[in-house]
């Protein structure tokens, strides 16, 4: 079958990547795809601007989707799936691996979010919603720091603060509010009490629909649990960014923590997917906090993470394209998962100057001696085709975040040392990366 993938990332990347080792796969169309998923096999990027055939006022993935004879989609990114376009594909009968618009906003607004988590029992910090900023600023001042500032909408990971003083938080409530720093996402805010610990997350399948939910069919599965390293220095130092590498699975994770887990954050978000009655067949990301008195819920992202998805799927031992059908047909609770024994480090190389200003267009030059050496898979992000200094289609970059580098290893050593060999193998002007992915020390601790 051919398969639409929607979005351009390095999570989409990976997706491609490994729904073109199915058997059941003949073609996956990216729409619009990056420099990676150009070269990737069985892949076939898609622009809808290229596209004649694309009728006024036509949803254009849609369209694509239609000409191509895709007989199933996966939307990648958030941003489409809050918008609607899961529920535009099962309207042409085209088989969504994402969930719908009513779902989606369990991401989109922060609010809805943490009503739905305090309805439905699922263990999370303590917050209060505003939309007025002197009340945001009074709630600040008598509560204290450390405090948490949430934008309640989709801000690109730049609405969230975790202010350590009042001054600080008092200062992110007139940016996020005030400033249009993140636009209408502000408009209403967030504000929770600060969790101490260190954090993991959880990606996870989900299909839940009314009519499963009435068979006993509802089910969601978590995947081996995985950690982002956010800040953009070693030792968890600098800004915040969308990510500088992941890691997975993670030895400080027990069975007993996935148990309790799945006790006090996943099954109550079972029953309130069932009890909302949502059509969500897709993938979750649960952002957790370990604390001294469990894991705690962060937030729930309604896709695949970033960089998380290039550490993870590596490992999968099975075949993503059938997983994806038995998530649509409600099959997904007798699928039989197995995972590759050992370990994934996926460390992230960014342009200079990221997450502020940066340079783009800069030739990515790959040494594939050495990247073959390394068993690494270089995961593309933010670079397209083009030609800079060559006769021929080289990788320039477009993005902050360029490309991830992940490897396996029997061990975490080895995993490591696989995947920063390959990082070795990679260079353009101003590139970056931190070299402490999965070290000790690496992941932050939520202290301040």
């Amino acid at each position: 079958m051919n398969i639409i993938v929607v979005g351009n990332g390095g999570r989409e990347h990976t997706i491609c990547w490994k729904l073109a080792q199915s058997s059941l796969v003949d073609k996956v169309i990216v729409v619009p795809g990056n420099g990676g998923t150009a070269f990737e096999n069985k892949c076939v990027n898609v622009n809808p601007k290229d596209c004649d055939y694309i009728k006024e006022g036509e949803n254009p993935y849609v369209a694509i989707a239609k000409k191509e004879n895709c007989r199933m989609a996966v939307i990648g990114p958030e941003d489409p799936l809050a918008d609607g376009l899961a529920d535009e594909f099962w309207a042409a009968d085209i088989p969504c691996v994402g969930p719908k618009k009513a779902g989606a906003q369990l991401e989109a607004s922060k609010d809805l979010s943490k009503k739905f988590m305090k309805e439905y029992g699922v263990a999370c910090a303590a917050s209060e919603t505003f939309v007025n900023k002197e009340a945001a600023c009074e709630y600040v001042k008598k509560h204290g720091a450390p405090i948490v500032i949430k934008a309640d909408g989709l801000a690109a990971g730049k609405g969230v603060v975790v202010a350590a003083t009042v001054e600080e938080a008092l200062a992110a409530v007139e940016d996020i509010m005030e400033s249009g720093r993140v636009g209408n996402a502000g408009k209403k805010l967030v504000i929770e009490d600060y969790l101490e610990g260190v954090e993991i997350s959880v990606l996870a399948a989900v299909s839940v629909t009314p009519e499963y939910a009435v068979s006993g069919n509802a089910t969601i599965v978590p995947f081996l649990p995985a950690r982002d390293h956010k800040r953009l220095m070693d030792g968890a130092k600098g800004p915040n960014t969308g990510g500088m590498g992941a890691v997975c699975p993670l030895d400080d994770v027990s069975a007993d923590i996935m148990e309790q887990f799945n006790k006090d954050i996943l099954e109550p978000t079972l029953n309130g997917l069932i009890k909302e009655r949502f059509d969500y067949r897709g993938f979750i990301f649960f952002g957790v906090m370990l604390t001294k008195k469990g894991p705690k819920l962060l937030e729930y992202n309604v896709r695949l993470g970033d960089p998380e998805t290039q550490a993870v799927l590596p490992l999968m031992d099975f075949d993503m394209a059938a997983m994806c059908t038995s998530i649509l047909n409600g099959t997904l609770k007798k699928f039989e998962f197995k995972w590759k024994p050992g370990y994934q480090v996926a460390p992230v190389v960014v342009s200079g100057g990221y997450p502020a200003e940066y340079k783009k267009g800069c030739e990515i030059t790959v040494n594939q001696q050495i990247l073959r050496e390394s068993t690494a898979k270089i995961f593309i992000a933010g670079a397209v085709t083009g030609r800079r200094n060559s006769s021929e289609d080289s990788l320039l970059t477009s993005g902050g975040r360029v490309l991830a580098c992940s490897a396996y290893g029997s061990s975490f050593k080895e995993a490591w040392e696989n995947a920063y060999k390959g990082v070795s193998s990679v260079s353009f002007e101003g590139s970056f990366y931190r070299k402490d992915i999965g070290l000790p020390g690496a992941a932050e601790s939520g202290k301040l």
